[in-house]
């Protein structure tokens, strides 16, 4: 997989998490390579959602596209 192809399922991945949770960011959802729990932690705070439940949304959105 190319970093191209990789930035391309991310940014799909967004979009689906941006549906669940509309009050996100782009900000929020900037992912940095080895920045797995900050990015966990944006979401749970701007969400409210339990750490495993922004973990299982970002699973399954990650799915919607291919990319796991």
């Amino acid at each position: 997989m190319t970093k191209l192809e990789i930035k391309g399922d991310w940014n799909i991945t967004k979009g689906v998490l941006k549906q669940k949770w509309a009050k996100l960011t782009d900000d929020d959802l900037q992912y940095v390579e080895g920045k797995n729990d900050e990015l966990l932690g944006r979401i749970q705070k701007r969400t409210g959602e339990s750490r495993e439940a922004v973990a299982k949304a970002i699973k399954d959105a990650c799915g919607a596209c291919g990319c796991k």
